[in-house]
């Protein structure tokens, strides 16, 4: 079986508040051994950052404005994770504001 170890860096924690992502990492592994397949994108989120979230990834808006939006590589993502199981860094550990349906 296929996995994507999956990690993403945001402007914050809530997409009510417009909080969008910012960095979008991804290794394939094939049965936990890694594939070498990387998925890698810096993301223009369209916003400003917040102090709170640049303390966290470093990123400013500055750098982030030249990078493409989330709907510009959103088909290479969706590509890049189809069809496998998807292991997210440090999803045990938030809490959740809200439920969304995918």
């Amino acid at each position: 079986m296929n996995e994507i170890f999956l990690d993403t860096e945001t402007t914050g924690l809530s997409y009510r508040d417009g909080d969008k992502i910012v960095e979008i990492a991804c290794i394939e592994t094939k049965d936990l051994i890694p594939t070498k397949n990387i998925f890698h994108e810096l993301i223009n989120p369209k916003r400003n950052m917040p102090d709170e979230a640049f303390k966290i990834h470093g990123f400013t808006s500055d750098f982030l404005k030249t990078k493409k939006t989330f709907e510009e590589i959103s088909d290479d993502f969706v590509n890049f994770i189809q069809n496998k199981k998807i292991i997210i860094h440090n999803a045990s550990s938030c809490k959740r504001k809200e439920s969304r349906n995918f």
